[in-house]
């Protein structure tokens, strides 16, 4: 079931490249989403794995293994409070999604965006889009969000690193590199 995100932090980013997680089999797309525990968003989150979980194991059944997989942390939606040695995670609630197929990754006007703009990155806001689904064959029993798209919203403090420069960081020395005058350039 697609869900959107919005206005959510985003950490650890493998859009562009897929990487290898620990424990997570082979290399794959992959971001995870931070929430405020007190966003409204939280609810209907919540409803979309209540839907998933109805579906793929009937509305009786639902209650009892959204309790299970959550107690087994095998659902989507996390407590950030298990991962207090990274920064933002205390206060807040994540989704870990993960794609086998690169995701969109666009800027705020809908244009693509590569590795080599620098956004989106760890900390930044974005908008995102994940396919909420019920898995329960030989790997197990789990509720999974796959990652279909990241916007770019706006910019946050850099977690694990700085930001690209800014064009504002520096000045116009047009004058000075035309001129031959590089003694004024440094």
């Amino acid at each position: 079931m697609k869900h959107k995100l919005t206005n959510v932090r985003l950490t650890f980013p493998a859009l562009h490249t897929p990487e290898a997680v620990a424990g997570e089999g082979k290399p794959a797309f992959s971001a995870c989403f931070l929430i405020a525990k007190t966003d409204p968003q939280i609810a209907a989150i919540n409803a979309t794995i209540a839907a998933v979980a109805a579906s793929k194991w009937g509305e009786k059944k639902a209650p009892e293994m959204i309790t299970l997989l959550t107690a087994q942390d095998k659902v989507c939606l996390h407590d950030g409070s298990l991962k207090t040695q990274y920064e933002g995670f205390d206060d807040a609630l994540y989704i870990s999604a993960r794609s086998s197929t690169r995701p969109l990754v666009i800027d705020t006007d809908k244009s693509a965006l590569v590795e080599a703009d620098g956004r989106p990155y760890s900390g930044c806001y974005v908008h995102a889009s994940v396919d909420v689904w019920a898995q329960d064959n030989s790997y197990g029993k789990r509720i999974n969000a796959q990652l279909q798209g990241v916007q770019f919203l706006r910019d946050g403090d850099s977690f694990g690193g700085g930001v690209p420069a800014s064009i504002d960081d520096f000045d116009d020395v047009s004058v000075l590199a035309e001129s031959g005058d590089t003694a004024g350039l440094f």
